[in-house]
């Protein structure tokens, strides 16, 4: 039986007080980006109009003076008064936290891989993807507050699940963002650059991977998926366990970095994660090496299930 490294006592107590403070300032990004841009009144003539300013600079007349428009003018105002005094008042927060997330060793994620799940985040993408293999284990066992063995979690790419179930809220989404996921992902890392023999892998100058999947065809997903108009992009590359990973549910978790910082990491279920890591240990075309890496996450993650009643936390 593997027996993981629970954390210390200090260490659990500052992920309690670091999450706490990591979802609230997520709330009150969200609650800002409502009250983006600006408005205020325009004398036209012998009239005042309410303008409402976007975060582009082009400008929308609401309507001439009235006492309703007004008190939608005061709203907007004090509500952004507002938002803005608690997110920077969270933001540094959260900067205290990541400072001390890192002393207390708190946090073992690769810092590309939580850069890479916040630019997904900030991008509006985060809810279309769920990281798959071995990354998804830092999220079941920092709802643990364990720690797996360093050969289950060693790897030198990340997998991220396309949701094509969702599939028209992506490409207006990538529509809006009017650019490709390889350039979203080059703002984290400017050297990653497609495969020229495998378009759903970008490889970084350190060899670092980030493979897009996604599940087989079906019902009415596009085939095959190029994830967006741009030509120098992924190409989402089927996987028979995609459809698996998506109905069997997913779990959301807060991950630390080994540099303190903090992303928000959506996983499949950790039940249905061990079924899919023991199909394909079972797989007598897998690699063996791989094979055996399966197995052992898979016990990994059974045991947390079972032992810290992991998915019901």
């Amino acid at each position: 039986m593997l027996v993981p490294l629970e954390l210390t006592p200090a260490q659990t107590r500052q992920y309690i007080d670091a999450e706490a403070t990591f979802r609230a300032l997520r709330d009150t990004q969200k609650a800002a980006a409502e009250v983006r841009g600006s408005m205020f009144w325009r004398e036209i003539g012998t009239q005042r109009y309410l303008i409402r300013v976007a975060t582009s600079g082009a400008q929308k007349s609401l309507g001439p003076h009235t006492p309703e428009l007004q008190a939608v003018f005061d709203r907007f105002i004090q509500r952004k008064a507002s938002v803005t005094q608690r997110l920077q008042s969270l933001q540094a927060a959260a900067t205290q936290h990541q400072r001390s997330n890192r002393a207390l060793r708190v946090g073992r994620a690769p810092r590309l891989l939580i850069d890479t799940l916040n630019r997904l985040e900030q991008s509006g993408l985060g809810s279309h993807f769920m990281v798959v293999g071995t990354h998804a284990l830092y999220a079941y066992e920092t709802a643990c507050g364990v720690r797996a063995q360093d050969d289950a979690t060693a790897t030198q790419d990340i997998d991220l699940l396309l949701d094509t179930r969702k599939y028209l809220s992506f490409v207006t989404t990538m529509e809006r963002l009017d650019t490709s996921l390889l350039s979203i992902f080059q703002k984290v890392d400017k050297t990653f650059e497609l495969r020229a023999d495998q378009k759903y892998t970008a490889v970084n100058a350190d060899g670092f991977e980030i493979d897009v999947v996604r599940r087989a065809a079906k019902d009415t997903d596009p085939h095959p998926l190029r994830l967006s108009a741009h030509e120098d992009d992924f190409w989402a590359v089927q996987i028979s366990t995609g459809s698996k990973l998506l109905d069997g549910g997913h779990f959301e978790q807060a991950v630390v970095a080994t540099s303190g910082h903090m992303a928000w990491m959506r996983a499949p279920s950790p039940t249905m994660f061990v079924r899919v890591k023991q199909q394909l240990a079972a797989m007598r075309e897998r690699d063996p090496l791989k094979a055996r890496k399966d197995a052992l996450q898979a016990e990994i993650v059974q045991q947390m299930v079972l032992n810290y009643a992991l998915g019901e936390i």
